[in-house]
């Protein structure tokens, strides 16, 4: 295969992984829209911070939502089989994406003084948004689901590998093909050691 083929082979699965994460992304957002204003709506006892809680469980809910989705979905072929780390990579990277708009919300107010509710909406939602998509991005594909991580076992006993199904292990050995009969080698060694005198 040229070298043009597998260029053209990779950019095709690097755009179809990004669409992917896209529709993903879609459905994290909607979750943690839908999610952090029915808690709003809400509030327990008058808590004043509860409008806080509630963007804290919708935002944990919705990066539930994202992993679930990459691993199972964008970057499947890429996942672990050490889920507990591979977790919470993918939440430390989700949180460095979502500080990502709020640095953009934070510059747009006190650096360029834009401090408007159309302003603080276009820094967070727009700018911050794509910014830190774009960066959760290349945290997921090259760290969290990166090629040099150990891939997640087949239960089928193959795994994919650039869009062909390679066998993860070889083919197991008889076990007489293993262990050779301990007199039969002992005899052969005896043979070559004393072979047997010149007839007369």
């Amino acid at each position: 295969m040229s070298e043009r083929a597998l260029a053209d082979g990779r950019a095709g699965a690097l755009l179809t992984q990004v669409v992917r994460f896209g529709v993903v992304g879609g459905m994290g957002f909607i979750v943690d829209v839908a999610v952090f204003n029915v808690l709003r709506a809400h509030t327990p006892f008058g808590w004043g911070w509860w409008p806080v809680a509630a963007k804290a469980i919708s935002t944990v809910l919705a990066i539930a939502v994202n992993w679930i989705g990459n691993r199972s979905w964008t970057f499947r072929d890429h996942r672990r089989a050490d889920t507990g780390r591979e977790a919470a990579e993918f939440l430390v990277a989700s949180l460095i994406g979502g500080g990502v708009s709020l640095l953009c919300l934070v510059v747009s107010r006190d650096v360029l003084g834009l401090t408007s509710a159309l302003d603080d909406n276009v820094s967070a939602n727009v700018v911050g948004l794509l910014l830190g998509s774009a960066v959760r991005f290349c945290a997921y594909r090259w760290w969290v689901f990166g090629d040099r991580r150990t891939p997640s076992p087949d239960p089928s006993g193959e795994s994919e590998m650039s869009g062909m199904r390679m066998p993860t292990s070889a083919p197991a050995m008889r076990s007489d093909e293993i262990v050779a009969d301990p007199p039969a080698r002992s005899a052969t060694r005896a043979t070559i050691a004393s072979p047997s005198p010149p007839p007369a």
